[in-house]
């Protein structure tokens, strides 16, 4: 079987979303006729996206693979994979969607929460959205984010992944909580093919109905997945696989402001580690590292800019830990 040419490192699959951040906001707001904001504008977001444009600054050949509508903020997601040098061709412009578009509130004092459409490009993305040819060009499938679009299911994605690894490829997911009540049992399919699956704890706790990172980490191991990486906030991550256990410290003396997209900038800092021919080790240092950039600044994708950033990062960390 001839083998298509890899023309890129990495194919971020999942959400392409505008986000509209509105800070600070008060609980009182609906009491007050017209509310003043500090500002008020469109930003892109979702997991794909924040992945994609994360890959890419770091210096990687990468390709998104969403499905927005033809509409105004499906055109803003294209002119900024444009900008940040992202492969579009896995983007499908459908004219039948309206590209998702969430609206956060944020307190004072960081809360939050999020207004969403309910039948916008992120919930309506599904199997014919996914360009198999396009999948064999990458070197690595990056899942953004498993449960994120609903009709991405266990068995959609296990047909996907089954494709993928049939094409050499390796692949890696991320996870958030189900939207619409699956288990684990529900994508077990699919998780056997995983190579390294990024959780966070407290999501991997209630999936697994553990409370012990160790047995966590085992009941997530026991699907197949050859690289547990959870990741443990402050504490930075925990390692799981055939060899054992690993924990990976955080960086020290990080002050967060905003930690919407840590978990994306995890994920793509590791991805661009295994891009790099680091060992697992390293490339648990190296997404502690491009999170620990991202979590002071506001916004997902406005911490990492590239990838000096994170290389002058990872220096201070490794005479932290001397």
């Amino acid at each position: 079987m001839n083998k298509v040419e890899k023309k890129l490192d990495v194919l971020c699959l999942g959400a392409a979303v505008v986000d509209i951040p509105l800070r600070p906001v008060s609980r009182d707001i609906f009491d007050i006729e017209s509310y003043p904001v500090e500002q008020i504008a469109m930003a892109v977001g979702g997991d794909a996206m924040n992945e994609s444009t994360i890959i890419s600054r770091l210096g990687f050949k990468t390709g998104l693979m969403a499905a927005v509508g033809d509409d105004a903020a499906g055109a803003f997601i294209l002119r900024s994979c444009e900008k940040d040098n992202i492969d579009t061709e896995g983007v499908t412009v459908d004219p039948n969607l309206n590209t998702s578009i969430n609206i956060g509130l944020v307190t004072a004092d960081g809360e939050r929460t999020f207004i969403t459409n309910r039948n916008g490009s992120l919930w309506k993305e599904n199997i014919e959205h996914v360009n198999f040819d396009k999948i064999k060009e990458a070197k690595i499938l990056s899942l953004a984010s498993i449960f994120n679009c609903p009709l991405l299911d266990g068995k959609t994605l296990e047909k996907i992944f089954k494709f993928a690894k049939e094409e050499g490829m390796t692949i890696t997911a991320d996870m958030i909580m189900p939207r619409l009540g699956e288990t684990l049992d529900d994508i077990a399919g699919a998780l056997q093919y995983v190579d390294y699956f990024f959780p966070n704890f407290d999501e991997a706790c209630l999936m697994t109905g553990e409370k012990e990172e160790d047995k966590v980490a085992d009941k997530l191991y026991s699907y197949g997945i050859k690289n547990v990486v959870m990741k443990i906030g402050k504490r930075g991550c925990y390692i799981r696989n055939k060899d054992g256990v690993m924990i990976v410290p955080a960086c020290k003396g990080i002050t967060a402001i905003d930690t919407i997209g840590a978990g994306d900038n995890f994920a793509s800092g590791f991805i661009a580690a295994l891009l790099q021919g680091k060992n697992l080790k390293e490339c648990g240092e190296y997404a502690n590292c491009t999170a620990a950039i991202a979590v002071q600044h506001p916004g997902a994708t406005s911490g990492v800019q590239n990838r000096e950033m994170v290389e002058e990062m990872l220096a201070k960390y490794k005479k932290d830990y001397e």
